[in-house]
């Protein structure tokens, strides 16, 4: 079977009217949980209407959204769509796309940056590894941080201590960490 892409480069996916995604690259059936994997892996793709040939890809990826979030994945608090559904027929409706798109690289850049700063600050030295895991910790914390948020569901449990310490020593230890990283990056900024 000819694997099918599209001018860009994209994969094609088709959406039959029973709702079932085909993958004309791997020649197979997918599912929505698929295409939200191959998103965050960078993978580009286009979703296209099999008896029409309509592109339907902001629907799909709208729909991944609706998924992530009845899942208890919420990222988009309440005031957030409030005030984008209130755009929605204003004069300015036109401009709000590029500007999410260029919020959401900015962000994208600047997390980047950061974790780059960070590895780039320990690279070689004897307190590389505990970096690591110190960068996996402070990760850890953040996604505690986003779930805890109003309206965010249920909040994750707090990553474990670190054996041989307390809790209390243990936040006070990322917390002066987090002091140290943000100091850093201040001066990167500079």
């Amino acid at each position: 079977m000819k694997k099918q892409a599209s001018g860009d480069g994209a994969v094609v996916i088709k959406k039959y009217a029973n709702r079932r995604l085909y993958n004309t690259e791997s020649s197979s059936y997918i599912t929505l949980e698929h295409l939200a994997a191959m998103t965050r892996e960078g993978r580009e793709f286009r979703v296209v209407d099999a008896k029409t040939d309509e592109d339907i890809t902001h629907n799909v990826l709208t729909q991944i959204i609706m998924e992530e979030e009845s899942r208890g994945q919420t990222m988009l608090p309440v005031g957030f769509l409030r005030q984008l559904i209130a755009l929605y027929g204003d004069s300015m409706q036109a401009m709000v796309p590029g500007y999410l798109d260029a919020s959401m690289n900015s962000f994208r850049d600047n997390q980047a940056q950061f974790k780059t700063a960070v590895e780039g600050a320990f690279a070689g030295s004897p307190f590389a590894e505990l970096a690591k895991h110190n960068m996996a910790m402070f990760e850890a914390a953040a996604t505690a941080f986003k779930a805890a948020a109003p309206g965010a569901g249920d909040a994750p449990a707090a990553p474990a201590a670190a054996p041989g310490g307390s809790k209390d020593s243990e936040i006070a230890a990322l917390k002066a960490e987090l002091a140290q990283l943000r100091d850093k990056v201040d001066k990167l900024g500079e």
